[in-house]
């Protein structure tokens, strides 16, 4: 059986026109049912059982192929406490990608290692002191299981600090460039005055007339959100005039104001230290938060483009907008939480099922599943997947149930 298992999942093979059932891993963890379309479009319909769950899922093998994978990754406010540990504990890649990141953080590396891994928190996710290097190396190493599972993306879109690991993926940055600068841009926002960032369920238009003196739209994530970013003081009174007059407001865990004019100063400074860092053509496609856009090589070869993205405004919104219109895709939220994975699920084209999405790590409990469920999706779309890179994972997951 595994070996009638690894051929169909690890191979272009012709499909058998007959309807079968089998394990489609090993171990028990998922059952599949291939069967011939009678009627439509030709091809097989797959329906998959993840044991884990009560779901069924059902995908058409179709014979243009599956949709291709873009990976989607999250920046802050996506942060949680011990986000990601579990994986840290059993799955090779993820750990060797997280070790190699803090090992390129220098002594800095190690406290926010054993302060992420520890019960008590030293310092809280939420300060820019954590929740960057720690987005950053998680949203880093999720990536890179997927790439070892056999996963080849076509494109990448990363929201604001997600954008320098999508630039990372792509080969704009070398891995140690990348943490470098990541890591100055974190020295440099802890010499901003705190501040913080207010996500609105509205237009970028209707809030516009309620900005006062630092605090600026920091993005535009879709149709009617947008999220706002300033000073401490200059953004409550902001917030407060925005309630008056009934918008719903609610906070994003920040401490720093990014994307706003009081970043300034970091961003001279960021651009100073980006002087010196070797930039890229991008391998891979990159949807950029920054012009709406895809990211053309004059701007990934700038280094004031990388360091004034801690001022400018993240138009993650117009992004995925142009992806989205570009083709039909599978993205997969490569990061914790799924702020991203609820933007794009109000788009039109997610919603019609012509694209569609999930999290890689979507919550605090369970990560071990939510990525065989990651896996699961990817493989009934129609991806060849490196089995042997997913049993550990299965065998770890079959030993919780």
């Amino acid at each position: 059986m595994a070996s009638a298992t690894r051929s169909v999942a690890g191979s272009r093979m012709p499909l058998p026109r007959r309807k079968m059932s089998f394990s489609t891993l090993t171990g028990p963890w998922f059952a599949c049912t291939l069967e011939e379309r009678s009627g439509g479009p030709q091809g097989f319909d797959i329906k998959v059982l993840d044991m884990s769950t009560p779901y069924l899922w059902t995908r058409t093998i179709r014979p243009g192929g599956p949709r291709p994978v873009v990976l989607l990754l999250p920046g802050q406010g996506s942060q949680y406490a011990g986000m990601a540990t579990e994986l840290y504990r059993n799955d090779s890649v993820f750990t060797a990608a997280m070790d190699e990141v803090f090992g390129l953080m220098g002594p800095e590396g190690e406290e926010i290692r054993l302060d992420w891994l520890g019960e008590t928190e030293l310092i809280d996710i939420d300060d820019v002191r954590r929740a960057q290097p720690l987005l950053f190396a998680v949203d880093y190493a999720l990536a890179q299981m997927i790439l070892s599972w056999g996963v080849e993306p076509v494109a990448l879109l990363g929201h604001s600090a997600g954008e320098l690991v999508a630039a990372t993926l792509a080969g704009v940055f070398s891995l140690p460039d990348a943490v470098r600068s990541q890591m100055e841009r974190v020295h440099q926002a802890v010499l901003i005055p705190h501040g913080g960032m207010l996500a609105i369920a509205a237009t970028d238009a209707q809030v516009r007339p309620y900005l006062f003196g630092d605090v600026a739209i920091a993005a535009v994530n879709a149709s009617r959100q947008v999220m706002l970013a300033g000073p401490t003081d200059q953004l409550r009174y902001v917030e407060r005039r925005l309630r008056e007059d009934d918008f719903v407001v609610a906070g994003v865990p920040a401490t720093s104001p990014f994307h706003c004019p009081a970043m300034a100063p970091a961003a001279e400074a960021c651009q100073q230290q980006l002087g010196s860092v070797q930039l890229n053509a991008p391998q891979t496609t990159i949807y950029s938060g920054y012009t709406g856009d895809i990211l053309t090589t004059k701007e990934a070869l700038m280094p004031e483009f990388w360091a004034w993205q801690v001022v400018d405004t993240v138009y993650f919104g117009p992004a995925l907008e142009q992806l989205l219109s570009n083709s039909d895709v599978l993205m997969v939220e490569t990061g914790p939480g799924q702020t991203l994975t609820a933007f794009a699920r109000r788009h039109r084209a997610v919603r019609a099922g012509a694209s569609d999405i999930i999290s890689m790590l979507p919550g605090r409990r369970r990560e071990t599943e939510a990525a065989l469920t990651t896996a699961n999706k990817i493989w009934v779309e129609g991806h060849d997947l490196d089995i042997d890179r997913l049993n550990p994972l299965l065998g770890v997951a079959a030993a919780a149930t």
